[in-house]
């Protein structure tokens, strides 16, 4: 008998990972430690696993804990019916997956008025359990037994009822169920067809109108397209495997060579029936919620990827802005934003059509850029976007102002919500939204958290697949960018406060409201007066927050306060101070760190110490680049096939990635375009905010579809 093993080994065995780690972060998790915190300062323990490992730890955990929950109502549910073994009570107890313990339980589980259902109640299950046992020679003879004028009234009769019942066995047994599921796997086509009459309507999905793919090569986005297509009700779908090879091997498996001609029969029937009416409809029904969940996981993670490359754009801090909303007949607003993003002033201006006013446009922009010093112009790309940027670049402006095109992606749902209002009650969501614009530069991270991230506008899908999934990913992307980045403690909003690890809305909303009474934090320490935020909430979030112009150096940076003792003591021996460490860090190479070595801290948290007083506080946000598009370029009609453009990835999927090259139309950049060898995920190439050089390969005017290419573009 196999013996059962702990979460920790199973987890272990699931993941990959060392079972002494697993049961570290386990026992962490149990003490109310958050995923941030432990992948940051816990490395010694945990064997420095990373941030994403030490979720999937925390999610497999949860999936352990919902199969236990299910294996306790399953055997109590058994138990009731009295029908629970020793034998079947281990067997569930062994079950390490989800699938094999439903199978135990179907033929227990409670059922609707089925076909076998109603023959047991006419009293046909000892006929059938004689059929099954094959020692019949005469069924029909045995069938008489079972005749009455009522309920039964032929052998025919008697075994047709036999046959249902022998069916439903087929259906749910766990042998019979693993090879379907198997062969839909192995030998499983996916099918699609376009409805019929839906032709023209439906034209955007033509690729799928008669499409067939095997099972184990489909690929998320074409999973998701079907699907989509099915919901709109332009294609229709099935899965399909080979009825006669299934039907045959089901034969094989429960029809015993000793058994009569009469008897061979009716099983092959029965099996027949209970495979085309109940078992392929179940484990089909089962393999195409696998397969949803699969495409699911596939367009989440490239969700999660993008949206964490869009949060760690480089910010552009200390700058004054003016932002452009643009438009053409509503015209273009303007806003005007200090360095700390706060709201100076706002206007209109109409340079574009219909009014083309550029007269009026240069003369409110120039006066707005002097009397507010702006350094930096921000112009979304939206609407008008392009005609906007044309104007502003025709301004002359010089070196001393730069021009930047930012997206305007979730712009509008900010500007309607409940935190938009909240910060500007008197506004209208038309100065709102050109705020947004306008702070994105400032720092992306802190502005783009107050948007539902499925509303930022990159992934793919990401209204189709499974939302409570979704929003668990694009959650812990927020927090790993907001808690990789740390946060401003008196400067940040109460959205980018509740990311970081161990705070959430409540303690955020509590941090703001003391920070409204009683000033700037002065000290990390000064937390623990904020109510509500005991030691255990300190001890997780103080490592992730910044006070820049605290007295105490280590509280502008990344150490967390358990280690300040350590950092003085390192200052010391040298015999400098700590000012003097970070003011000449090259005095940290001359220290030998192993002797700081201890039960509680070892060199990866000693390594990590080092390079932050290297660089305290630091910004981990790459630089980004800037893309200058061909301004001859201003809209579909002006492309040819052959152009070189450059262009800016805006957006990453399973397929490729798009590409803004200036005009309303982003182009697609196909896998198979991007580079002469083979690659196996578009982020091999390229990333969200990259500057790349593409040609135009193909247009496709009736769908206004631009294919790219990054092979030979120079």
């Amino acid at each position: 008998m196999e013996q059962r093993i702990s979460i920790g080994e199973h987890i272990s065995r699931v993941l990959g990972i060392p079972e002494e780690h697993v049961n570290v972060c386990l026992a962490l998790f149990d003490d109310g430690a958050t995923v941030p915190f432990i992948a940051r300062y816990r490395k010694e323990i945990t064997g420095s696993l990373d941030e994403v490992q030490v979720e999937n730890i925390r999610r497999e955990k949860e999936s352990y804990q919902a199969l236990l929950s299910r294996k306790e109502f399953i055997i109590e549910k058994i138990d009731s019916l009295g029908a629970l073994t020793d034998n079947l009570r281990e067997q569930i107890h062994r079950c390490m997956d989800i699938k094999s313990l439903e199978d135990l339980y179907l033929p227990y589980k409670p059922k609707q008025r089925t076909r076998a259902s109603l023959a047991r109640a006419r009293g046909l299950e000892p006929l059938a359990k004689m059929v099954m046992s094959q020692n019949l020679t005469e069924p029909e003879t045995a069938a008489l037994r079972f005749c009455n004028n009522k309920e039964v009234s032929s052998p025919a009769d008697a075994l047709a009822g036999a046959i249902d019942i022998i069916a439903e066995w087929i259906s749910e047994n766990r042998q019979a169920r693993s090879f379907v599921r198997d062969e839909y796997r192995k030998n499983g086509i996916f099918r699609s067809k376009v409805v019929k009459g839906k032709e023209e309507e439906g034209s955007k999905y033509s690729d799928y109108y008669d499409y067939s793919e095997p099972l184990r090569r489909c690929r998320s986005h074409r999973f998701l397209a079907v699907a989509r297509g099915v919901a709109e009700g332009i294609l229709t779908s099935k899965l399909v495997i080979e009825d006669s090879v299934a039907i045959s091997r089901l034969n094989g498996m429960f029809v015993k060579r000793s058994a009569g001609v009469k008897v061979r029969d009716i099983l092959e029937r029965a099996i027949a029936d209970g495979y085309r009416r109940l078992l392929r409809p179940s484990i089909e029904n089962e393999v195409y919620n696998d397969l949803k969940r699969r495409s699911d996981a596939d367009a989440v993670k490239i969700f999660s990827t993008s949206l964490h490359q869009i949060l760690m754009y480089p910010p552009m801090p200390g700058n004054r802005i003016l932002a452009i909303d643009p438009g053409f007949r509503t015209g273009c607003k303007i806003v005007c934003l200090d360095s700390q993003g706060k709201l100076l002033h706002h206007d209109l201006i109409y340079p574009v059509a219909p009014r083309n006013d550029v007269d009026g446009a240069r003369a409110l922009l120039g006066k707005l850029l002097k009397k507010y010093n702006i350094s930096l112009i921000a112009i979304g790309n939206g609407t008008a976007g392009r005609e906007t940027y044309e104007f502003v670049k025709s301004l002359n402006l010089g070196n001393d102002i730069g021009v930047e095109i930012v997206s305007e992606q979730g712009a509008s749902i900010y500007s309607a919500s409940d935190v938009a209002r909240e910060e500007f009650p008197d506004k209208d969501i038309t100065v709102r939204g050109a705020v947004s614009i306008g702070r994105r530069l400032l720092d992306p991270l802190a502005e783009l958290v107050k948007i539902p991230p499925q509303s930022i506008g990159v992934g793919q899908y990401q209204h189709d697949v499974n939302q409570s999934i979704l929003k668990e990913s694009l959650d812990f992307t927020v927090k790993s960018c907001v808690n990789q980045v740390g946060v401003d403690v008196n400067t940040a909003s109460r959205q980018l406060l509740s990311y970081v690890a161990g705070i959430g809305d409540t303690l955020a909303g509590n941090i703001l409201a003391y920070r409204n009474e009683h000033g700037p934090f002065k000290t990390k320490k000064e937390l623990l007066k904020v109510p509500r935020l005991g030691p255990k909430a300190f001890q997780q979030c103080a490592g992730f927050l910044r006070i820049p112009d605290a007295s105490d150096i280590l509280d502008r940076t990344a150490v967390h306060p358990e280690r300040y003792g350590l950092v003085e003591k390192m200052a010391h021996d040298t015999g400098k101070s700590l000012s003097d460490i970070i003011a000449s860090p090259e005095l940290l190479d001359n220290i030998d760190f192993t002797k700081y070595v201890g039960d509680d801290v070892g060199l990866p948290t000693i390594t990590d110490i080092v390079a932050e007083l290297k660089k305290p506080g630091r910004d981990p946000r790459i630089s980004d680049e800037d893309v200058r598009y061909d301004l001859q370029i201003k809209n579909f009609e002006d492309l040819r096939v052959g152009q070189v453009l450059n262009g800016k990835v805006s957006n990453i999927t399973a397929f490729g990635a798009f590409v803004d090259i200036g005009i309303k139309e982003s182009g697609l950049l196909h896998i198979s375009q991007m580079s002469d060898r083979y690659i196996s995920s578009p982020y091999d190439v390229v990333s969200i905010g990259m500057t790349v050089s593409v040609k135009v390969i193909g247009l496709d005017e009736g769908r206004r579809r631009i294919n790219l290419s990054m092979k030979n573009s120079d």
